[in-house]
């Protein structure tokens, strides 16, 4: 069997399996979905083994699949990072950081630091995947991950790479203009709010609140909901109810007066973002350097 032939299929077999998906794996490779299946079947057809079972819906390892899953995933990451490596041996660095984040953090932490960092290294390439689930990192082959700082696993390697979250009820001044203010969390209950649904275990994200010590959550209600926070603020903006978001991503809005905020005293802080990454993950100098560029300071 030919070596670069076996790696190039094994390394398709290893994205089918970790998407779940001819479609999205085939996308990841720049292939057609018909001209991966055919690689599958060729892998399969040399091995003598059925690798994937395949239903309208899903793709999943059989047995067999899951053996090999186990022994080439590791070694191929290995080979990926051995090639990171040879980059330490340029002038300049050089190389592609996939990071998996939030929309907010894409958008208001991650970007503007990007923005200045990729404009002195124009051999370092950057991947942000916009993702609310709680991404396995090395499954999915990430160099790193974006959290607040309390939903990270212990065995990674966190960094702080921005401040505080504080969150805060908004509406649009015609929305007040027939509604009244709420003075308290628990008034939110009578009134249309839109809400943010989670990916990872499908629930909505819960509308907290804290004033003297004294926590407080509303499970709320209203006509919308969305999976997207800037759709959850274009709606806002129109007028179609309450939204809890980052005081940061609307504070434009409240300064120009398009937005106004409620329950200010009771106003929830979370702990600010942090790139994670495995512990054992060896920084190329691209890596290091994007991380320090990144690194908050206060």
């Amino acid at each position: 069997m030919n070596a670069g032939e076996n790696l190039k299929d094994l390394n398709a077999f290893v994205l089918v399996a970790g998407e779940g998906s001819f479609t999205r794996a085939a996308a990841r490779l720049g292939v057609s979905q018909s001209a991966l299946s055919q690689t599958i079947r060729g892998l399969e057809a040399r091995l003598g083994l059925r690798l994937l079972a395949r239903t309208t819906r899903s793709v999943a390892p059989t047995e067999a699949g899951e053996r090999l899953l186990a022994l080439v995933a590791p070694a191929l990451r290995e080979i990926d990072e051995g090639l990171v490596r040879l980059t330490e041996l340029r002038e300049r660095p050089a190389g592609t950081v996939r990071i998996s984040a939030d929309e907010f953090a894409v958008q208001h932490v991650l970007w503007p630091a990007l923005a200045r960092f990729l404009t002195d290294y124009p051999d370092i390439h950057v991947e942000l995947t916009t993702d609310y689930g709680l991404t396995d990192i090395v499954s999915e082959r990430y160099d790193a991950g974006v959290r607040r700082g309390r939903l990270v696993s212990q065995d990674m390697i966190a960094v702080p790479i921005g401040p505080d979250i504080g969150m805060a009820v908004v509406g649009a001044p015609a929305w007040f203009a027939r509604h009244p203010r709420p003075r308290a969390p628990q008034d939110l209950t009578a009134q249309s709010c839109i809400n943010l649904r989670l990916p990872t275990h499908g629930g909505f994200f819960a509308w907290t609140f804290c004033k003297g010590g004294r926590k407080q959550r509303v499970r709320v209600q209203g006509q919308l909901v969305f999976n997207s926070l800037s759709v959850v603020l274009e709606a806002a903006l129109a007028g179609f109810g309450l939204a809890y978001v980052p005081q940061a991503l609307v504070a434009p809005h409240l300064d120009a007066g398009r937005l106004v905020e409620v329950l200010a005293d009771w106003r929830q802080t979370f702990e600010g973002y942090h790139l994670y990454y495995p512990n054992r993950r060896h920084a190329s100098p691209a890596f290091a350097l994007l991380v320090e560029a990144l690194r908050y300071r206060g």
